[in-house]
């Protein structure tokens, strides 16, 4: 399988280093040269490491364990070495909170990146605010993560203060894409698929309702399992229909080979979907039939990032057999966040953690709500609601087998 061994990261604390309270697993350098006590911050990190969405999975622990190894070679936080604990949710949302309990259970664990998928954060939402323990997430996309169920009706409430998120959200990334096929494209009708998930489900909401706005046409909708492959059935309702491409809500699992078989059905023309359809591995599964397919992403295109630059020579420095993925830098700055917060308790605190891990933990998360650095994905801050104010975003096309960049903005609600 892709799950790589968790390296192993420690640095050595300098004489001069502050001595921090043991909320944290205490460490003594009895090998010499630093001569002191350091305490231990575990950073828990939930992902799919294993199974069919293992290619975004590793790319967000790779990335976490990059900065983790960033942190404790810069002594970002004087006294303070930085491991990562990873959990694989097999993007499933019973394992995804059976991880939260497992990293809630150990108290050197003052935050949490991931998950990946949206139900999975569903999942896991609770188990860490009934902690105080702060998770943010790279990926998550989901509205009703930070601003509840009733969010389309103008009803904006914030369920657990302890998430957060560096990518924006379905909200806008759904209308964003309608915008860019309806006015750009000049694409008018639509059939449109969902794999009836979190995320999934959402965003094709959001894309249908924004395109009927506009005054395109959905011609057709239907549902699909997650974990089917045999499509010849829709593909032939997609022929039948007209439509002028298909918008897939869902995963590339699914995506990949539905987007193949509509095209083996005899309708020429191009799936549309979201950030997980964003992947290298959409790509492989669907082969020369990928060609023409689209799909919106967060955030600007990390190649054209001047913040990017470092991350991506650090990342490739590294030597790590898998790519960074759609949510590489994502996962790299919701890292940086969580250490970032430390920081910030340890600064506030004369250079100590709260010595009692409840404490820590509730302080890291209040002092999350005030982070903002420039991280590699752009400004990294939240709002009110634990949201990214970062509200840019990109669509891709395959061409030549590979995602390359189409647009890139903000969305105009």
């Amino acid at each position: 399988m892709r799950h790589r061994s968790l390296l192993i990261l420690t640095t050595a604390v300098t004489a001069g280093a502050l001595t921090l309270s043991a909320c944290g697993s205490r460490d003594d350098d009895s090998e010499g040269g630093g001569g002191g006590d350091g305490t231990t911050v575990v950073i828990g990190l939930d992902a799919p490491l294993t199974g069919d969405l293992s290619a975004l999975g590793i790319g967000i622990q790779n990335s976490a364990e990059l900065a983790v190894k960033t942190a404790n070679e810069n002594e970002e936080v004087k006294g303070v070495t930085f491991e990562l604990e990873p959990l694989d949710d097999v993007a499933q949302a019973q394992q995804g909170q059976q991880n939260a309990t497992k990293l809630v259970g150990n108290e050197d664990v003052m935050g949490v990146v991931g998950p990946l998928n949206s139900d999975v954060g569903q999942s896991m939402q609770k188990v860490f605010a009934d902690a105080d323990m702060v998770q943010v997430s790279p990926a998550n996309t989901n509205p009703s993560l930070t601003q509840g169920e009733e969010w389309q009706d103008g009803e904006k409430t914030r369920p657990f203060d302890t998430y957060f998120r560096v990518s924006t959200t379905d909200a806008i990334q759904g209308p964003y894409a309608a915008q860019y096929l309806f006015n750009e494209q000049k694409l008018k009708k639509v059939f449109v698929i969902d794999d009836k998930k979190t995320y999934g489900a959402g965003l094709a909401g959001t894309f249908a309702d924004e395109f009927e706005n506009l005054g395109g046409k959905v011609v057709g909708t239907d549902h699909v399992n997650p974990d089917d492959k045999d499509f010849a059935a829709i593909a032939t309702k997609v022929k039948n229909s007209g439509a002028d491409f298909v918008y897939y809500g869902g995963e590339y699992p699914a995506g990949a080979p539905l987007a193949a078989q509509v095209k083996k059905a005899g309708a020429k023309i191009p799936t549309v979907g979201g950030d997980a359809l964003f992947s290298a591995e959409y790509v492989a599964l669907a082969k020369e039939n990928a060609e023409g397919d689209m799909a919106s992403s967060v955030g600007a295109p990390l190649t054209e990032l001047d913040t990017a630059k470092e991350f991506i020579k650090n990342y490739d420095a590294a030597g790590y057999e898998d790519a960074y993925e759609a949510y590489g830098g994502y996962s790299y700055d919701s890292t940086w966040a969580i250490i970032q917060a430390v920081k910030a308790v340890v600064d506030e605190n004369d250079g100590e953690l709260p010595g009692d891990a409840d404490e820590a933990r509730k302080a890291i998360t209040e002092a999350m709500n005030d982070v903002s650095f420039e991280g590699v994905t752009g400004k990294v801050g939240f709002d009110e609601f634990g949201d990214t104010t970062n509200k840019q975003l990109s669509l891709y096309q395959v061409k030549d087998g590979e995602h390359v960049p189409l647009t890139s903005g903000e969305f105009e609600g």
